[in-house]
């Protein structure tokens, strides 16, 4: 007998949660729902599996002491308290130490642990941590903005509200200035 998957464990949870909301058995439009639902969670979710961390590719840096910044990185996440979609941009500032990154690999970082369950609060954290370690950053400030499903569609249905989060790690953290020149970096052309 061939042991049952994460996905077929998950397919089968799905089916549960279409019976218990009354979805008609054998209903052709949710015939490969369970099937479809069961992968789809296995993408979103793909964060949550270390294995899949980002390969960070660093160069030396030449000498440049000041503010790298990459901004409006989009991200589509799901929050830990209801399951319902979070998403909005990312925008991360750093100063390198020995070490610069490549560019692509923040946005990279940015979708590996958007791809969890997530608190907004704990995923600029993350971020900020994972790349003041990788990179052994002077230091890093991450700005989140996003939009909460849970808050759109279910109890309090407010539309279009924007939550607004922020870590600083390193100099980032004791220096005002810095903090202040990264923000404004972030708001050139118009808001973060």
């Amino acid at each position: 007998m061939k042991p049952c998957s994460s996905e077929d464990r998950l397919e089968q949870a799905v089916r549960t949660i279409l019976d218990e909301i009354g979805v008609e058995k054998g209903s052709e439009t949710y015939r490969n729902t369970p099937r479809r639902v069961a992968k789809m969670y296995l993408e979103l979710f793909s964060g949550m599996d270390e294995r899949n961390e980002p390969k960070m590719t660093l160069f030396s840096n030449t000498g440049y002491n000041d503010i790298i910044a990459v901004k409006k990185i989009p991200f589509y996440s799901v929050c830990a308290h209801h399951m319902l979609p979070i998403f909005g941009d990312v925008s991360v500032a750093y100063i390198p130490g020995e070490k610069i990154v490549g560019l692509s690999k923040i946005p990279r970082v940015v979708k590996f642990f958007s791809l969890r369950l997530q608190v907004q609060e704990n995923f600029s954290e993350q971020i900020a941590d994972y790349l003041l370690t990788k990179l052994n950053a002077k230091g890093v400030f991450v700005l989140v903005k996003a939009r909460h499903l849970c808050l759109e569609m279910r109890g309090v249905t407010m539309p279009n509200v924007e939550t607004v989060s922020s870590t600083a790690r390193g100099i980032f953290e004791t220096s005002q200035a810095k903090r202040e020149e990264a923000l404004q970096m972030m708001m050139i052309d118009g808001n973060p």
